[in-house]
């Protein structure tokens, strides 16, 4: 059916069917699409990831591209000794690690075997050891160069969670079985001590 719109003299279909007024206040995804930082290395890296990951079907360049984009605090430094345990798995032998953040040195380790290692950065003395021990280090830019889809590469990242706020987080401090730890400057009589009435 058709009626007429007396006011504009405008001839409108009036459709049975009622459009649906949809919620726009969730429509904004909140997750990054570029780094946060004006580095041109960086800027250079993502260009070359956002092509591979483009242009290949590894999940890998996916992944690479994701974690250049992230904050500082969520590519927390892998140590040394850490980066030695998780190649001294199994299957492990001969290939790459990769690391999209730094690579720090550990004194609490005197043995280290040789490694293959590619890194956004490695630091001088973690460098100086790698290198001592017939090790390897490359760019994130010459592995696209010799394993484009992460052929022979394991993805490797420092513990997230070891920041000291992360202590903090949980249900509140003095909930039954909680173990989290509470924002007070130290543990004594006169320190947040609820003390009776008042």
């Amino acid at each position: 059916s058709s009626g007429i719109n007396a006011e504009y003299g405008a001839f409108l279909p009036l459709s049975p069917k009622m459009g649906k007024d949809i919620c726009h206040k969730h429509d904004r995804k909140v997750r990054r699409t570029e780094p946060r930082s004006e580095d041109i290395y960086l800027r250079l890296l993502v260009k070359l990831y956002r092509f591979l990951a483009r242009r290949t079907d590894a999940k890998f360049n996916k992944i690479i591209l994701k974690r250049l984009f992230m904050s500082k605090n969520n590519r927390p430094p892998l140590s040394l000794a850490r980066l030695v345990r998780l190649m001294n798995k199994p299957g492990r032998d001969g290939k790459t690690a990769v690391c999209v953040g730094t690579v720090t040195d550990d004194q609490r380790i005197f043995k280290i075997p040789k490694l293959k290692v590619c890194a956004l950065r490695v630091t001088e003395r973690a460098r100086a050891r790698i290198l001592k021990n017939g090790g390897e280090i490359i760019t994130l830019d010459q592995l696209a160069l010799r394993s484009p889809k992460g052929q022979n590469t394991v993805l490797v990242q420092g513990p997230r969670k070891a920041r000291e706020a992360y202590r903090h987080f949980g249900p509140a401090p003095g909930v039954p079985h909680s173990k989290t730890k509470p924002y007070v400057r130290s543990k004594g009589r006169k320190f947040e001590r609820g003390r009776g009435r008042r």
